[in-house]
């Protein structure tokens, strides 16, 4: 059994699109109560329900590699990762000029770990609606958000995360969701928080990477194969999702469940607020 307590749930490290921090005391309601040897995130985003479960063992993935690389330099290098972040300028040239690295060639391994980690907070938590979003060369495309009260270094959250990190047996992969499998124990809980399917062919509820791959039916099928690989091992999996029709066909043969959820993070604000998703699990939820 987890050691849910939303009193002590530690923080997330940024904002994230379909992030579950406001619905986190609802969500947890649909989590079986016995024990697990180990709980599994393989699109962990800022993993709000890792942090708010407090696992003893755990596996957290994405293919996100600026993400991925945070979190490995919050967990292993904080000291230098603050001391770089402090000297971090928040205005609008210092923006642009940080914005604009990943437009270099092999940006990646030009710049440090921590050069990369401090220049990802930075930028969440300086850009406009503190919005992740890349365009279709996966570079980084949030105007700057103009706001001075910006904290841009948080020393005492960096170290209780990197706290966290370590107290926690946690394995940080990125990549394939699908190389998980090989990872995953028998005694294992799988919460997903994948891209969701669109409602609509125009939708762009999961335009937040750097393609519109998840649109296709051919990557929610993909996803429905994880999971029922998952399911005939006798793994428990939870999955969120929309209620694009596709979705209802697929897990026809699982426990699907409405749920209200809130959506707050979306440049446009006339698309904030409360909407219906799907929670799909192969358990019972009584």
């Amino acid at each position: 059994m987890f050691n849910f307590d939303l009193d002590r749930a530690q923080k997330s490290l940024v904002r994230w699109v379909g992030g579950k921090s406001r619905v986190l005391p609802r969500l947890i309601q649909y989590i079986p109560k016995e024990s697990f040897s180990c709980y599994v995130e393989p699109f962990v985003g800022a993993g709000s329900l890792y942090f708010a479960l407090h696992p003893k063992k755990a596996i957290i993935n994405d293919n996100n590699i600026e993400l991925i690389n945070t979190y490995r330099v919050i967990k292993d290098n904080k000291d230098e990762l603050i001391e770089l972040l402090e000297t971090f300028e928040n205005n609008k040239d210092f923006y642009l000029k940080l914005r604009a690295l990943d437009r270099e060639e092999d940006f990646i391994n030009k710049y440090s770990q921590v050069m990369r980690a401090a220049r990802f907070i930075y930028l969440l938590k300086t850009c406009y609606n503190g919005l992740h979003r890349v365009n279709s060369k996966n570079y980084f495309n949030t105007p700057f958000g103009s706001k001075t009260s910006v904290k841009v270094c948080n020393s005492v959250h960096i170290t209780k995360l990197s706290q966290y990190l370590n107290e926690h047996e946690t394995l940080i992969e990125c990549g394939d969701y699908m190389n998980l499998l090989d990872k995953i124990d028998s005694n294992s809980f799988v919460y997903m928080d994948p891209p969701y399917a669109p409602l609509s062919r125009t939708s762009s509820f999961t335009r937040y990477g750097k393609s519109n791959e998840w649109a296709y039916d051919s990557s929610q099928q993909r996803l429905l194969s994880f999971c029922n690989e998952l399911n005939k091992r006798g793994i428990k999996f939870l999955q969120s999702n929309s209620t694009a029709p596709i979705i209802y066909e697929l897990y026809k043969n699982y426990n699907i469940i409405t749920f209200d959820s809130i959506r707050t993070v979306s440049a446009d604000t006339s698309k904030r607020g409360y909407l219906q998703e799907l929670l799909i699990c192969n358990y019972n939820v009584k």
